[in-house]
């Protein structure tokens, strides 16, 4: 075997035995860049891992993987690595997809702040394996832009961004875009479409016509749309013709026989506690989201916050919190600890696992992502990979969670073609986990390398760079 070989630690890779004459040396990288990249070579070979390659096929152990200018030449037990190749012996390591996360914003809140987090959210996502977000409602639009032109020009570390537009709604709103009739819905979708938004998300009190106007006018310019929604139900907006729809049950508004048309029902909560999942109004908005091939986004990594102790507390989570932003947090989860005895969030949260479950089994389209708002105890990157072990919660097994969290996301984003799976002829954007988080969810915390546009990042380095100032920068 020609090459460089090197061993993963949990932390770091190890020093490198030195490459034979005439190994092709990697490309100049900026100091920002620089710093996190470990594997920056035109030719790469995994070798002696676990792959879990996204499409729901079963692992396969003691495979290779050849990256060739940042494509995946070959992937399987029996590739011959090629000459000149640097070669990475990651035997106890197993590989998966890069993680797409359809529900990524790049701004944190608190109960007590909002923050564009242009520093540290790109670091923690890809540190964490995800490889490309949606970011599913901007709160600073241009802030966004600016930082996938950053990314996607070399300048800085991060994965690749897909821009939602702002939030667009009706009624009153401190910081979302109120569209108030559908001339003013087109107009900004337009503005924002030229502005480089390929997705728009309308929000829990846009009306129907507006957001039919918002639909009508992104589909004329190829681009689609996505709601958190409540004033329309799923099935209306299906009808209208929305593209995917988010977070699912939590926010369903089809089961509430008293709702009035274009306003969010005040009793949605106790609606939900009471509907029939096996029953027939759950399977007509299944039955219309399959027909018309409208994708549900789970985010369940968000709403379990907001159960009474859950989730369980995390060293890393706290110590990547800023000392102010980790204070909010915990007293915030004290005061909804305090609920527990009265709370309906933990009868939601199960029941809104069963209905995915149910989604699927259905024949729909399920990808997810974390959504790190609401208290502030999902943080982003480190949210995505708690959704495995929710998922795997859900009833769905380990290698079921990995496709909604890698190839249905690229489905969902029209990009399956390219990237989501790990297959010849593919990006090979990849993450290198230290473990087995097919046997053990939990595992998928302790990435140590990521693949993405050729590059191979110290996961643990780009974590690290954002300690103790998440939520501030």
């Amino acid at each position: 075997m020609r090459g460089r070989r090197y061993a993963h630690a949990a932390l770091a890779l190890a020093t490198a035995i030195a490459a034979p004459a005439g190994a092709q040396t990697g490309r100049e990288l900026p100091e920002a860049v620089a710093e996190y990249v470990t594997v920056n070579a035109p030719l790469v070979a995994l070798t002696n891992v676990q792959v879990v390659d996204g499409t729901g096929a079963a692992p396969m152990a003691g495979a290779t993987i050849v990256i060739r200018d940042g494509v995946i030449e070959a992937v399987g037990a029996d590739v011959e690595i090629p000459a000149g190749a640097e070669v990475l012996d990651l035997a106890g390591h197993t590989v998966l997809p890069g993680i797409v996360g359809l529900h990524d914003h790049t701004f944190y809140t608190t109960a007590g702040r909002r923050v564009q987090l242009h520093e540290t959210a790109p670091k923690l996502y890809l540190g964490a394996g995800v490889t490309t977000i949606r970011s599913t409602g901007s709160y600073h639009p241009y802030s966004e832009l600016n930082l996938k032109r950053a990314i996607e020009a070399g300048e800085l570390p991060g994965p690749r961004v897909h821009v939602t537009g702002p939030y667009l709604t009706g009624g009153v709103s401190g910081y979302m875009t109120i569209v108030n009739d559908p001339e003013e819905a087109r107009r900004v979708v337009g503005y924002w479409a030229d502005e480089g938004a390929t997705w728009f998300k309308v929000y829990t009190r846009i009306s129907r016509a507006d957001l039919a106007a918002v639909i009508d006018e992104a589909h004329s310019r190829g681009l689609k749309v996505t709601g958190h929604i409540c004033s329309v139900s799923f099935r209306e907006a299906v009808e209208l013709g929305i593209d995917n729809l988010e977070h699912g049950f939590f926010t369903n508004s089809d089961y509430s026989p008293d709702k009035q048309p274009d306003e969010c029902p005040g009793d949605l909560q106790a609606r939900l506690l009471e509907v029939d999942l096996d029953g027939p109004e759950v399977q007509a908005t299944f039955r219309d989201m399959i027909e018309h091939d409208v994708a549900m986004t789970s985010t369940l990594a968000i709403y379990e916050t907001f159960v009474p102790n859950r989730p369980p507390l995390e060293e890393r989570v706290l110590e990547l919190m800023a000392p102010e932003v980790r204070a909010e947090y915990l007293a915030t989860r004290e005061e909804i600890a305090a609920t527990a005895d009265s709370s309906a969030w933990p009868g939601l949260f199960e029941r809104a696992k069963a209905y995915e479950k149910a989604f699927v089994e259905a024949g729909g389209l399920l990808a997810a992502g974390v959504d790190p708002t609401g208290i502030g105890g999902a943080l982003a990157g480190l949210g995505d990979q708690r959704n495995l072990e929710l998922l795997v919660e859900a009833g769905f097994t380990p290698v079921e969670a990995i496709e909604i969290m890698t190839a249905n996301g690229a489905r969902v984003l029209g990009e399956y073609e390219r990237y989501g799976s790990i297959e010849p002829g593919k990006l090979a954007e990849l993450v290198v986990v230290d473990g087995d988080p097919i046997a053990r969810p939990a595992e998928i915390r302790n990435v140590t390398l990521v693949f993405k546009d050729g590059l191979g990042y110290d996961a643990p380095k780009l974590l690290q760079s954002t300690k103790g100032i998440v939520g501030i920068r």
